[in-house]
C-alpha cells in the first residue's frame, strides 16, 4: 500500500470530509456560496418550487461548489509544484480556473433567475 492511498472506505470518507473543512476554513468564497445556496434553497420551498426544479437548482449549487472546490485545488497544486513563485503559465491556469467558477457561478444566476421568475410571475398574475 503506498503512503497516500486510503485503506478503507470510512479512511476515505473521513479524508474528503477533512477537504470540505479545509475549505470552508480556508476558502471564503466557498463558505459565501454555502450560504447563498441555503437561502435559494429556503426560497424554492417558500416557493413551493416542484421537485424537478429543486433538482435543477441543487445540482447548479453542486456545479458551483465543485468548481470552486476544484479551483482551489488546482491553486494549492500549482503553489505547491512551484514554491510560490511567479509564472505566467501558473498565472494563466489559475485564471482559467477562476474562469470555471465564475462560468459556473453565471450560468447557475441565469438558470436561477429564470426558475424563479417563473414561479415568481404566478403568485403575481
Amino acid at each position: 500500500m503506498t503512503k497516500f492511498k486510503s485503506s478503507s472506505v470510512a479512511e476515505s470518507i473521513s479524508n474528503a470530509i477533512r477537504g470540505l473543512k479545509l475549505a470552508v476554513s480556508s476558502q471564503r468564497n466557498f463558505v459565501i456560496e454555502i450560504f447563498i445556496s441555503v437561502f435559494v434553497i429556503a426560497f424554492s420551498v417558500l416557493l413551493r418550487f416542484s421537485l424537478t426544479d429543486i433538482c435543477i437548482l441543487l445540482i447548479m449549487i453542486a456545479l458551483v461548489l465543485i468548481c470552486e472546490l476544484l479551483n482551489s485545488a488546482i491553486e494549492f497544486t500549482l503553489d505547491a509544484v512551484y514554491k510560490n513563485n511567479y509564472s505566467k503559465l501558473v498565472e494563466m491556469a489559475k485564471d482559467m480556473s477562476a474562469g470555471m467558477v465564475l462560468l459556473a457561478a453565471f450560468m447557475s444566476v441565469i438558470i436561477g433567475c429564470i426558475l424563479f421568475g417563473s414561479y415568481i410571475l404566478k403568485l403575481v398574475f
